[in-house]
C-alpha cells in the first residue's frame, strides 16, 4: 500500500482507539462485546488489518460512539478508493488514462494545481506532451498508442476556455528546467506558457529556486473545488476525498502561492531561463 494510504490506516486506527478509550473499555472487552477474536481489536487499532463497515457499526455502537460512524465510514472508503497501482490503470493505455479524469474536469469550477516537478498536463502543448507520455509508455511497458493519448489530452484542455472554470496553477522553477524531450520541445513549451498566462480564467505562478520559503517543496497536486485532491506517484494514483486530509492540501496550496511569482515578474522570470536554454 502506497505510504499516504498506509498513514491513513495507522490514523484511524488511532481514532478507534481513542474511541474505545474514551469508552472506558479494554481490547478484550470490547472484542467480547462485539462476538470477536480478541486479537482484533489490536490489528483494527494498529493498523493491521482494516476495519469494514460492519465493525465500524460494532465498535461505535459499544462505545456509545454512533455519531461518529458516518465519518469513520466514509474514512475507510477514502481509504479503499485512494489508490490505484498505475500498472492496472495503464492496462487499458495511455489514452484511457487521459480520458479518465474528463467527469473531474466537466463536474468542477476550480481547481487548484501545485506542480514540482514539470509543466501541469493542461498547460502542455503537444510536443512536450509526446515527449512526457513516451516516458511513461518506455517506463511502464504499456504498449500504448501515444499518439492517440496526445490528442485525448490536448483535448482535456478545452476545458480552459469553456464555462466559468477557474484555473489556478503553481510550478516550482525547476519544473520550467526540466528538460523532456530536449531542448527546442523545452522551449516550445515555455513559450506555450507565456501565451497561457493572458487567458482570462487561468492564473499562473512561478515558485522561483532561491526565494526563502514558507513551506517545503512537495509532492505535485489536484485539488477540484473542496472535495477531491489527485496525486500521481511513480508506483500508483491517489485520490483523496477525506475533508481533514483535503483542508491540509488547500493550506499547503496558499501557503505556497506566498512564495510565488506573477503576472509580469513570472513573465520575466520565464523569458530569463528561456535565454538560459537557448544559449546551451
Amino acid at each position: 500500500m502506497s505510504q499516504p494510504a498506509q498513514q491513513a490506516r495507522e490514523a484511524l486506527g488511532q481514532r478507534l482507539r481513542e474511541i474505545r478509550q474514551n469508552a472506558g473499555h479494554t481490547g478484550r472487552r470490547l472484542a467480547s462485546l462485539a462476538g470477536w477474536h480478541y486479537t482484533k481489536v489490536s490489528k483494527l487499532e494498529n493498523a493491521v488489518t482494516s476495519p469494514s463497515e460492519a465493525d465500524i457499526h460494532a465498535w461505535c455502537s459499544h462505545c456509545s460512539a454512533e455519531e461518529q460512524i458516518p465519518e469513520l465510514i466514509a474514512t475507510i472508503r477514502n481509504i479503499d478508493g485512494m489508490y490505484v497501482e498505475w500498472r492496472r490503470r495503464l492496462s487499458d493505455g495511455l489514452k484511457q488514462v487521459q480520458e479518465s479524469s474528463f467527469s473531474l474536469y466537466e463536474q468542477n469550477l476550480r481547481f487548484r494545481i501545485y506542480e514540482a516537478s514539470i509543466i501541469p498536463g493542461l498547460l502542455q502543448n503537444a510536443n512536450y506532451i509526446a515527449a512526457t507520455l513516451q516516458i511513461a509508455d518506455n517506463f511502464y511497458n504499456s504498449s500504448s498508442d501515444v499518439d492517440a493519448a496526445v490528442a485525448t489530452r490536448v483535448e482535456r484542455q478545452r476545458f480552459l476556455y469553456q464555462g466559468d472554470r477557474r484555473f489556478l496553477f503553481l510550478v516550482e522553477e525547476s519544473a520550467l528546467r526540466t528538460v523532456l524531450g530536449s531542448r527546442e520541445v523545452l522551449l516550445g513549451q515555455l513559450d506555450r506558457l507565456l501565451a497561457v498566462m493572458n487567458l482570462p480564467r487561468v492564473s499562473l505562478g512561478v515558485i522561483p529556486a532561491q526565494t526563502p520559503r514558507e513551506l517545503w517543496p512537495g509532492e505535485s497536486f489536484l485539488i477540484f473545488d473542496e472535495h477531491t485532491v489527485r496525486i500521481e506517484t511513480t508506483s500508483a494514483h491517489l485520490t483523496i476525498t477525506q475533508p481533514r486530509e483535503i483542508a491540509l492540501y488547500v493550506k499547503a496550496f496558499s501557503w505556497l502561492e506566498r512564495s510565488a511569482l506573477y503576472g509580469d515578474q513570472a513573465r520575466v522570470l520565464i523569458r530569463e531561463i528561456m535565454a538560459e536554454i537557448a544559449a546551451t
